[in-house]
């Protein structure tokens, strides 16, 4: 009986150990850690690939974004057809500015989200969403955020990756199920 004990109590000990006990740093104790960082930013600078998936139609651009002030402002580098076209967004307004080009920006989903304002998204999750789950791979966080209301796979998903450093690596949108904004970093700054 002692001996069964024993190799219960050292199972348990190692199971803690492994589960980030005292002496390491979990996942979530990382998400929480970024987040604080997130939460301190002063805004941020990135240039990312974005795609928007419509459904019937599949759209991907360059984007140089910076966010601070609450102001976020994309200008669209690739398509060459478009570079330039810059949008603003503040307190829930957006406006495009160019000489009379037009970019695909209306909504993917029923909740207003829009290519534009993904980078929004992104960064809002990072700093306040309620985290469902995360975990590493290597030196890479991924957290994912959702509606604790809804269901999982139900309503509006939002998957991170974040560096060694932070900074975001990756980031995806899914609503319903379906995946409807996909953004790779070239390169993210924190402020």
């Amino acid at each position: 009986m002692r001996k069964s004990v024993a190799v219960c109590v050292l199972m348990i000990s190692l199971l803690l150990t492994a589960c980030g006990g005292k002496g390491s740093a979990g996942p979530m104790d990382r998400a929480l850690a970024v987040r604080g960082t997130y939460l301190s930013a002063n805004g941020c600078t990135a240039r990312m690939r974005v795609t928007a998936d419509y459904g019937q139609r599949v759209y991907t651009y360059v984007v140089d974004a910076r966010a601070a002030g609450g102001e976020t402002v994309l200008t669209v580098q690739e398509p060459t057809e478009i570079a330039g076209v810059t949008a603003r967004l503040r307190d829930g307004e957006s406006f495009l500015e160019y000489d009379g080009a037009v970019l695909e920006t209306g909504p993917l989903a029923e909740d207003g989200l829009t290519p534009m304002s993904a980078v929004a998204a992104l960064l809002q999750a990072a700093r306040s969403g309620f985290i469902d789950s995360c975990g590493t791979e290597g030196e890479t966080l991924y957290i994912l955020c959702r509606d604790p209301a809804d269901p999982p796979g139900d309503g509006r998903q939002i998957a991170l990756w974040f560096g060694a450093d932070n900074g975001l690596l990756r980031g995806e949108v899914a609503v319903d199920g379906r995946q409807v904004i996909h953004c790779e970093f070239e390169r993210f700054t924190l402020n």
